[in-house]
């Protein structure tokens, strides 16, 4: 699946990644490849992104926005304020706040 987070100020990740998990207003949930499409709103939380491999991501240019996770560096986090997320034919993109 490819994923990109736009938000106000630049676009802070451009990729293909496994799979992904959002904080949606009704509960956290997952979204992996041929997922049915989705639009939901976001609240505040974690987005957490599980990508195959970060040999190709450039984490220094995110301005620290995008960390991995502390348990498994198969996972990056971006924490947001609010968002709106859409997946459709594996493509998700989230503007987030």
């Amino acid at each position: 699946m490819y994923l990109e987070i736009v938000t106000p100020e630049a676009i802070l990740f451009s990729s293909e990644i496994d799979s992904l998990s959002v904080p949606g207003v009704n509960g956290e949930f997952q979204m992996l490849n041929n997922h049915a499409p989705v639009v939901s709103n976001l609240k505040e939380g974690t987005v957490k992104i599980h990508v195959h491999s970060q040999s190709n991501l450039e984490l220094d240019d995110l301005n620290g926005k995008l960390v991995p996770d502390e348990a498994d560096d198969m996972i990056l986090t971006l924490a947001i304020s609010s968002g709106t997320l859409e997946l459709n034919e594996n493509k998700a993109i989230i503007l987030a706040d």
